[in-house]
């Protein structure tokens, strides 16, 4: 947005004057708070766009400034060696991050509470071994005599040095937050399940997206050293930990301005009432309860509604894709086998030996009464549940333990019954995401050049789903119809061998089912790929299925041609009453 653009740069160029106009205390003062802000930064990165909390970033604040306290200490006279002890400031704090970030995610999808409370737990500890271990931190007194920067005035010129940090951070996650990655790690926010079956590993996305934010944290710290001249164990305690959270959600955590505007305004007030008003604490917490349940984007996000008023539409111009995707190589035959597979959980079997191969390309139905195991067949297929007995495999390959987004990097995608789209995301992102799905690399997560890639494939989708020509619209404005075409799309736009489409004609209409029918039989031709569709609508079975599975039970009742299953009297019987 034009306005936001001008805006920061009108505030950046008011802080360059701050010292001028109010002095190098109040400069000094705002140094600091600017700091805070730099954390908070790290703090919306996992909290507003990523979609986990972390409660404990004073730990990495804190080992960042006293790394570079005793690097001050001991190099202070030397750049040549003060760098890299600053560069390790930052380095350490965001490996560590790395580190939890993986162990905590892996554990499962959604881990955000339990990934809260352990980053509490670190904090605390943190401040315990910051009081006990003297001859590193000075103990409760702290780390103290730390000089500042060389050359710079810790009153004065040091502030400059905040306000470029601040600066360089910022540009930095404002270029981060619209290449590719920054998509990933909002969709991450929005349907975490949705993108591990897209195979991309989500935990190293939240772990990448810690690691960043401690690393900032970091360099905050080691700027609060030469700035204070002291670093005691309040700087990895958990109140400042809380206290960076609050002046987040103040300010706001869905935007790069909202921690700085929370710090500054939050920091100010308490500052004034600190000396004026016995129970200050109070007031600061009833603003903080105020900011989060009326205006939930914080003080930022109030300004940048006023400013959306003042623009017709969202401002953004068609997508250009000019980088045409090679096709993929032919699909080989499909090797497809379920051997005696098992699901129990508790005292209930869902899945009880079922068995089958599925060894010839084309569209198979999946048919059975309600509670026959069918989606749960597909979740085991897939990684989202773990079988307790048997086997699945793939093209010779065991799937039996892998996780969604390794079964996807197999080439199996799966479309849900409900549709799954990245509702806060545009139509365009959720396409990018599709085809970015097994053919993006690490490297380009951070160029902007494959939000430009398009497929013959996606081509000829656009041209029978008009509403795809919309990319800048909101996945979830899209109409219940519209959005289960975007999943279809998604799910084929990956172009993976086995496709898994669980009732993909559900809630749409007669012609709309239609136009379902139309593209399923027509994409999956072309791609040459190998389709299971789970469908209680038989017309819609009858006109794409040669080949039809029945399940009952959690077994295999059935499996033939439609006249065949027509005739068998076991699915009559399940059906409707005849004699088995």
């Amino acid at each position: 947005m034009v306005y936001s653009r001008v805006a920061s740069l009108f505030i950046l160029a008011g802080l360059a004057i701050v010292p001028a106009l109010f002095g190098t205390f109040t400069a000094y003062q705002l140094g600091l708070y600017l700091l805070y802000g730099i954390v908070g930064q790290g703090i919306a990165l996992c909290w507003g766009r990523t979609g986990f909390l972390p409660l404990g970033q004073a730990l990495f604040f804190g080992m960042g400034a006293y790394i570079a306290g005793a690097a001050l200490k001991n190099f202070g006279g030397s750049y040549a060696l003060l760098v890299p002890a600053l560069a390790i400031a930052c380095l350490v704090p965001a490996a560590l991050a790395a580190i939890v970030g993986l162990l905590v995610f892996n554990r499962q999808i959604g881990s955000g509470p339990y990934f809260s409370l352990i980053t509490l737990a670190l904090s605390m500890l943190g401040f315990q071994l910051a009081n006990s271990l003297d001859w590193l931190t000075g103990g409760f007194n702290g780390m103290t005599g730390i000089p500042g920067l060389p050359g710079i005035d810790s009153f004065g010129g040091l502030y400059f040095v905040i306000l470029a940090a601040l600066t360089c951070v910022s540009l930095l996650l404002f270029r981060l937050l619209r290449t590719p990655l920054g998509v990933l790690l909002a969709a991450t926010s929005q349907n975490e399940e949705r993108l591990q079956f897209f195979g991309f590993n989500t935990s190293a996305l939240k772990a990448a997206a810690f690691a960043i934010s401690a690393g900032l944290a970091g360099l905050a710290g080691a700027l609060y050293a030469p700035h204070q001249g002291i670093v005691t164990p309040q700087a990895v305690s958990f109140l400042l930990s809380a206290e960076f959270v609050i002046w987040t959600a103040v300010g706001g955590r869905a935007s790069l301005a909202g921690p700085v505007v929370g710090a500054v305004v939050i920091g100010f007030l308490a500052s004034e009432l600190r000396d004026t008003f016995r129970y200050w604490e109070v007031i600061i917490g009833l603003i903080f309860i105020v900011v989060v349940l009326k205006f939930p984007r914080g003080l930022v996000g109030i300004l940048e509604a006023a400013l959306s008023s003042l623009t017709d539409g969202n401002g953004k111009s068609p997508r250009r894709r000019d980088v045409l995707l090679p096709e993929r190589e032919a699909a080989q035959a499909p090797q497809l086998q379920f051997d005696s597979v098992q699901l129990v959980i508790g005292p209930v079997t869902i899945l009880d030996g079922l068995g089958f191969n599925i060894s010839t390309p084309g569209i198979h139905a999946i048919i059975g009464p309600n509670g026959a195991g069918k989606t749960t067949a597909f979740n085991v297929l897939t990684g989202n549940l773990q079988l307790t007995g048997g086997l699945i495999s793939w093209q010779g390959e065991t799937l039996t333990g892998l996780k969604p987004y390794q079964v996807a990097r197999k080439g199996v995608s799966r479309k849900f019954q409900v549709p799954s789209v990245f509702a806060g995301l545009s139509v365009d992102e959720n396409v990018d995401i599709a085809l970015w799905a097994s053919r993006i690399r690490w490297a380009e997560l951070l160029s902007m050049r494959p939000f430009g890639w398009r497929s013959s494939l996606y081509d000829d989708l656009s041209e029978r789903f008009a509403f795809m020509s919309e990319g800048s619209q909101a996945a979830g404005a899209l109409s219940l119809g519209q959005r289960q075409m975007l999943d279809f799309s998604m799910t084929y736009l990956t172009e993976a061998r086995l496709l898994l489409l669980d009732e993909p004609c559900a809630g749409l209409s007669t012609g709309e089912t239609a136009e379902m029918i139309d593209a399923i039989a027509a994409v999956n031709a072309r791609l040459g790929s190998t389709a299971i569709v789970i469908e209680h609508d038989m017309r819609v079975v009858e006109r794409l299925c040669d080949h039809i599975l029945v399940m009952h039970q959690g077994r295999l009742l059935a499996n033939g041609t439609i006249d065949e299953i027509r005739q068998n009297p076991q699915v009559r019987a399940v059906y409707s009453g005849g004699t088995k």
